[in-house]
């Protein structure tokens, strides 16, 4: 099974528009592909449940038929830090609903894009980061890198403590966040040239681009 998690080098810059578009690039080589949100902060009453934007884009993107509540199992009202959101709904994220809810997506699919919150070091809870998440799922991680000023000290900082969590980085994709960026393709070079890990495609800089549009900007190693 083809299993992944993205994370980022900051939030807001486009981990959920690279999980949709790997899904349909999965699901174009002819493999059946879910997402997953295990947490997400920032959600709004849609037919009796917390639904977030985010997973329903994931959910859109993924197989038909995928429940709600599998895609994501922790759907936080608030927009804040996952510890906040959660104290303030009055639960704690924990690993065995998140591990339940990827072992039943893992029945339905050949392939799953795991997405998490932030950047790597944001915590899900008081006692559980994104690398214990990680390392329970036993999944490679792929780095969403925001292309604007600074990326390269992100990356390379990102990259270096998902190295020192004792996880394997499998790749990154840069996702061009800022349209007035000077020296774009510099600094791609560069991070192509530090980066421990292959480059798995640039997202160019679109309004209102799509993920399936997205999709083609994506090469997937195992896959290629």
């Amino acid at each position: 099974m083809f299993s992944v998690y993205i994370t980022g080098t900051d939030t807001g810059i486009g981990k959920t528009l690279v999980s949709c578009a790997l899904l349909h690039a999965l699901r174009g080589h002819g493999l059946s592909a879910a997402g997953m949100k295990p947490v997400a902060s920032g959600c709004e009453r849609i037919d009796g449940q917390w639904c977030n934007a985010d997973a329903l884009a994931l959910q859109a993107a993924g197989e038909l038929g995928i429940a709600y509540a599998d895609i994501n199992p922790y759907a936080l009202e608030h927009p804040l830090a996952p510890e906040l959101a959660a104290r303030d709904a009055g639960i704690e994220v924990m690993l065995p609903p998140i591990l339940d809810a990827h072992a039943r997506l893992a029945e339905r699919a050949d392939a799953l894009v795991v997405e998490g919150v932030g950047g790597w070091a944001a915590p899900l809870s008081a006692s559980l980061m994104q690398a214990d998440l990680v390392r329970a799922l036993r999944l490679p991680v792929l780095l969403v890198v925001g292309l604007r000023l600074g990326c390269l000290n992100h990356a390379l900082l990102s990259a270096r403590a998902i190295a020192q969590d004792g996880l394997h980085l499998a790749g990154w994709i840069a996702s061009h966040v800022d349209p007035e960026m000077a020296r774009v393709e510099d600094n791609i070079a560069m991070l192509r040239a530090r980066m421990p890990a292959a480059c798995w495609g640039v997202l160019p800089h679109v309004q209102d681009a799509g993920p399936a549009a997205m999709a083609r900007h994506l090469r997937i190693p195992v896959l290629a």
